[in-house]
Order: C-alpha cells, then structure tokens, then sequence
C-alpha cells in the first residue's frame, strides 16, 4: 500500500503534523487503522483558501485543451496507482474489491467525459448578437456572453462513494472543468484513500503547469473545517454530498453569509418506486427479485436506494411479497460504513418497527459486537396508513424498504402529490398501465430528478442526459444535476460583453471563432468565423 503521512495537502505543501489526531475504523472488524490523520489547523484553512484565490486568475484562463490535459492526467495516475488504492479503500469502507474497482474506473470516466466535454468547448454557451447599427428607433448593440467560473470551490466528500463522489469524484471533475480552484474536505471514514487520490491530483497540478493553489485537501471535522471554509468571504461555491443534517446546516451558512454562495448539496432521497396492475400480474416475482437486488445493493447505502414501494389495490401481490420477503430472510450480513450510520440505522429500524409499518421478514441478527454489521429488514403497511403517517417516507440509510399495499388509483395520485422531493421515482408497468396511470407520471414530473421505467434506480449512469438531482430535500437546487456532464454549469456563472473590440473579447467569442466551437450567433447554431455588419 502507498506511504501515509496522514498530513492535509495545502497546495504543494504538507500541513504540519498538529497534536489533534483522527483515525479511520474498518467497519469489518472495528479496529484502527494507521496512520493518524492530522487535524488542519486554522492557519492551514486559511492557506488553503488564499492559495486558491491566488491560483484563480490563472486557472480560470487555462484553455479548454490544456484543462482536458489536466483531467485525463488525474485518471491515468489514478489508475497508475489503483491497487494501492483499493486496498486502503476497502480496509476504509468494507466494501467488496470488485464494487471499487468499478467505482475506480466512474471516477476515471467522469475525469475524461469532462476532459471531452472542454476541449470541445461548447459548454460554454457563447452567444453573439451582432450590431445593427441601421436598426430603428434605436441602433442594436453588439452583445456576446459565455459561461465563467466562479472561484474557490469546496467540496465535501462523500461516505457512501470514497472516489467516485470524494477527493477526485464528479465535484471536483465539474468544478475543475469549469475553471475553479478547488480545496476538498475528505471525509474522515476514509481519508487514507481520500490522501493516496490527492497525491494523484497534486502530482496533475504541478506535471501540467498549474498553479499550486488549484488543489488542496484538508483532513478534519466537517462541523470545524467544513463551517469555516464555506463561511470563508474567499470562497464561491460549494459541492456536498450526505446527510438532510450536515448539508442543511451548511447550505444554512452558505445563504446567511454577508455575501451568500451557491451551495449544491445532495441530501436524504427515499425513491419511490410504483409497481402498477399489469406489471404485477405479468412478471412480479421478477420485479421482487430486482427490488430486492436493489435495496441492498451496497448495503442499502445510495442515495438512490429505493426505500418506499407502493403496490395496487385490486391485484394479487402475493407472489411479489412472497418472494421479497424470501430473499430478505436469507440476506447475508451486511457491513455498514461508520459507526454513526450503524447507530442510525439500528435506531430508526427500531423506531419504525414501534410505529405504522409491520417488520414482515428480516434476516439473521448479526453476532454482538460484529463491528458495523446490520441485517437486511422488509417493513410492510398499507395506503391508508402511510397517508396518515407522513414520516413513513423518511429515509432510512441502510438495507430495508418498505411494502405499501393495497394503492388504488386515487390513492398512488394523493399519496405522489404529498411526496417530498426525490432523487427518483420508479414505475414498473406495461404499456397498458402507462396510458391508465399518465396522470401519475405527470405528478412525478415534479417530484423528481429521473423518472426510471421497468428498471431500478441504483447505478446512475454518467452521459450527457443523466440528472442526478431533484427537489428539495433530496438536493439543495432542484435545477441541477451532480453526474454527467450538465454538473459543470453549477459552477459557472454567465458575463456578457457589449460593445468590445474583437482583440479585447475572450477567444470563444472572436469573429474568427479560432477555437472552432459551436455557438449561438443571431440565434443560429454555427461554427463558422463571421464579420461585423
């Protein structure tokens, strides 16, 4: 495994070995693992932040080739040292060796989409109206804009992804793709594999030329070092992905600060998921299979678990409930990521066994004192009760879902207007049950990010289409998406330049278009050079 210094990366120098320390725990055994992590300081906070905003004027500027350079640079050292990586991942997390390899090889992917998506350029949406200085009552001025970054950007990592949405994961892909600086807080359950991915980046930085002030990672509480770098007057924006908790507190600082920032926070989602008549009928110990499949995948630790399901009234839903309840009972053990999601899990199973949901199968109760392992719990009640019990639809992070029966037709509508906002919602039907039930996919519309068809919401796919996002409280912006490549555009922000001289006007926006990009000109998409009128 890579060498540890346990040290926060503040640009291109080590933080100080301080006297306040952390360690991660594998959740597998609940034991320590080396090294200590050194908590950063205020001083090193600072830094981080100053070197950013030094490195902006640069970075900002870097053309769209030299930043796709940049990225696919970080995927190939990524990938150069991947074992080292693994290995630290998985004593960190106890997720499966083949789980993170695939998530190595998303990471990686989402560096190179965006390198793909700069160097063709078009992301940037510049637009040209020409001058018309014949046009009356009142010549037209000649006005172009285009998208620009807008400065330091923090970003949290993730517990549930350590690389795909932590030190190098889509954040901090967009935000580099866009021009930003960026200082990430690694999370503290795997910082060993938060300090062996910045290497990677930092090593990026300086082989590419880049200001040492682009990249820095702190090691440290969120509550401490998260608070004071989104409430820094330096920093622009920020990236988050978690709990409705954490990320409600700190998208509170983000909008009380004197100058409030944009905060993209991804939060709680429960994913409904709508089995309707014809689809139950046709193939439901098929769909049991796959929802079971689903809710337990990565020990029910997405955020796109589906957590609610709602069965029609009016159809026989034994064969599905039979076979969910099946393979919950012989689930295997299941490892959760930290301390604080065993607890919360243990406790909010409890709480909803004593409430309106019945327990209907679960599986084996892990051994005591088996570290963070929990055993997979299927809860059960019906519309009715679910309609008088809102907090039913509350996330519980960890392998478990609940059955909603009897939803006649009515009551899928009532019960979808009520819903909080979510990541997804998923409809298993026919074509039959789609023209019966149109109405319903309109509620969705709005209740959601992605509307999933005869599928499972877990595995997010990263392309061009894919939105990963969806209302409140499932993100902090509804409007926007943390996979694929639309998440550049959270960290930009559109200027206009009227009446400028072409030499004085950034290349995107030149007469003679010396980038080659596409771009809006008179209202017609073009890549060709054009001339004043």
């Amino acid at each position: 495994m890579g060498n540890l210094t346990g040290k926060s990366m503040i640009g291109s120098r080590n933080g100080v070995a301080g006297t306040e320390t952390f360690y991660a725990t594998n959740p597998a055994t609940g034991g320590r693992l080396q090294p200590g992590f050194f908590v950063a300081n205020d001083t090193e906070v600072e830094t981080a932040v100053h070197l950013a905003v030094e490195a902006f004027p640069v970075f900002s500027r870097v053309s769209g080739k030299d930043k796709g350079i940049f990225l696919s640079k970080i995927a190939e050292k990524i990938e150069a040292r991947a074992v080292d990586i693994i290995e630290r991942a998985e004593s960190e997390t106890a997720l499966p060796k083949g789980r993170l390899q695939g998530e190595t090889a998303r990471t990686c992917g989402q560096l190179r989409l965006f390198a793909q998506v700069v160097e063709e350029g078009s992301w940037l949406a510049a637009r040209i109206d020409r001058a018309d200085p014949e046009r009356k009552p009142l010549p037209k001025p000649d006005v172009r804009s285009l998208l620009r970054p807008l400065g330091p950007v923090v970003v949290f990592g993730a517990s549930n992804f350590p690389l795909a949405f932590s030190v190098a994961g889509g954040d901090t892909a967009s935000a580099f793709a866009a021009g930003n600086p960026v200082i990430v807080k690694c999370h503290a359950a795997h910082p060993g594999t938060g300090e062996l991915v910045g290497h990677a980046v930092r090593e990026s930085v300086r082989e590419c030329g880049l200001p040492e002030g682009a990249f820095s990672l702190l090691f440290g509480p969120g509550s401490r070092i998260g608070s004071a770098l989104v409430k820094h007057p330096l920093v622009k924006a920020g990236g988050f992905t978690g709990s409705r908790a954490a990320g409600r507190a700190l998208m509170d600082l983000c909008s009380s600060r004197p100058e409030p920032i944009p905060f993209f926070a991804e939060m709680s989602s429960t994913n409904p998921v709508f089995v309707l008549p014809g689809a139950l009928r046709d193939r439901g110990e098929a769909i049991a299979e796959g929802l079971h499949g689903s809710f337990t995948l990565g020990a029910g630790q997405f955020c796109t678990k589906p957590g609610m399901v709602f069965l029609p009234h009016g159809t026989d839903d034994s064969v599905f409930r039979n076979r969910v309840r099946e393979l919950v009972t012989v689930s295997p053990e299941f490892k959760l990521l930290t301390a604080a999601i065993h607890s919360s899990y243990r406790s909010s199973v409890k709480s909803r066994s004593s409430g309106a949901a019945a327990v209907v199968a679960e599986a084996q109760e892990p051994a005591p004192g088996a570290a963070f392992s929990a055993a997979s719990v299927l809860f059960e009640t019906d519309a009715a009760a679910f309609l008088e019990k809102p907090d039913l639809e509350e996330e519980i992070f960890g392998p478990t879902t609940l059955l909603v029966r009897e939803a006649s037709h009515e009551a899928m509508l009532t019960i979808a207007r009520g819903l909080e906002g979510h990541l997804t919602a998923t409809i298993h039907g026919t074509d039959q049950d789609l023209r019966e039930f149109s109405d319903l996919i309109a509620i969705l519309e709005r209740k959601v990010g992605r509307l999933v068809l005869n599928a499972f919401p877990t595995g997010v796919e990263v392309c061009h289409a894919m939105v990963h996002g969806g209302p409140y409280p499932s993100t902090s912006d509804g409007r926007s998406t943390s996979v694929g490549s639309q998440a550049i555009f959270r960290f930009t922000r559109a200027v206009c330049y009227q009446g400028f001289p072409n030499h004085a006007l950034p290349e995107e926006l030149r007469d003679d278009n010396p980038l080659g990009i596409w771009r809006m000109v008179d209202g017609r998409m073009t890549r060709e050079a054009i001339t004043r009128k």
